[in-house]
């Protein structure tokens, strides 16, 4: 039968199933061989590769990185799309089944120690209400992560892709640095989808360095400081930080002992001065207790 899903074979199993795809759970398959192909390539992943793949829907991509890869441990949060995936691939190619793992469970819920073999890549079509939250947890819980691609919102891969002072430089763009470099990989159209979305998609690449892991106890409280500093964006970020430092003034002088322009933004920063920030702060509270 091949391994390839087009639109028919998608929505029979769809059929087969119950399922009629829901917004709520980000459901839009992926219907075009083609576009599957193309994402496959652009992973770069190879017969050593273990991947994990977040959403396998009805198995379209699921089954092209069987092809390829060592091992494939697919998170499905839908019960009757978890059950059947394994069914998928035995009726059309049996002699991948032993390549797949299935946990039937919440991606944001799932733990390093869940997975073996530890997965050395992250590929997949991510639901576009919790595509970052998704993405930052798996790059945090799984170290062992070498490569990244996902295919998000147009407007998301702009995001994790920007550099500092542009439009859409922001929270996600920063925090992505903490883990590797994020590149555009490619723009995918609305209608390789069913049903089709309202807006545009975007591959995004993920270089995963670790280049912060020396410091990985720090991550939280760095993040909590990117997440402050963008809660007030147009705001300098003397202004911007006050309460979450205690005020102006005590702002001005920490931004000042982190190297960081009082007047500045925070959109203006990339990571390294926000990790700079964040040690200022703690030393801050640690002489004032």
């Amino acid at each position: 039968m091949g391994a390839s899903l087009g639109a028919g074979a998608i929505r029979e199993l769809a059929a087969r199933v119950g399922i009629i795809p829901t917004k709520k759970l980000g459901q839009n398959f992926v219907i075009d061989p083609n576009t599957v192909r193309y994402i496959v390539e652009q992973s770069k992943i190879d017969s050593h590769s273990a991947v994990v793949e977040v959403g396998p829907g009805l198995g379209s991509l699921t089954l092209r990185l069987l092809e390829v890869a060592e091992h494939v441990s697919a998170i499905e949060i839908d019960p009757r799309l978890a059950d059947q995936l394994p069914i998928t691939v035995k009726e059309r190619c049996p002699e991948l089944l032993g390549k797949l793992s299935v946990l039937n469970q919440d991606a944001m819920q799932v733990e390093s120690g869940e997975l073996i073999p530890a997965p050395t890549a992250l590929i997949a079509n991510l639901p576009y209400n919790v595509a970052v939250p998704v993405l930052l947890h798996f790059l945090a819980e799984f170290p062992t992560l070498t490569s990244v691609l996902v295919m998000v919102q147009k407007e998301v891969a702009d995001r994790l892709c920007a550099g500092p002072g542009s439009r859409t430089y922001g929270i996600p763009s920063v925090k992505i640095q903490w883990f590797g470099k994020a590149e555009a990989a490619g723009n995918i159209g609305k209608n390789v989808f069913w049903p089709a979305p309202n807006v545009d998609s975007g591959l995004v690449r993920i270089h995963v360095t670790h280049p912060h892991s020396h410091i990985e106890e720090d991550r939280r409280e760095v993040f909590q400081v990117i997440d402050a500093a963008f809660a007030h964006r147009r705001k300098t970020l003397r202004a911007g930080l006050a309460d979450f430092i205690g005020s102006a003034p005590l702002a001005e002088q920490v931004l000042i002992q982190a190297d960081i322009d009082p007047g500045t933004r925070a959109e203006t920063l990339e990571l390294e001065s926000f990790i700079l920030l964040s040690g200022a702060i703690k030393a801050q509270r640690l002489s004032s207790q």
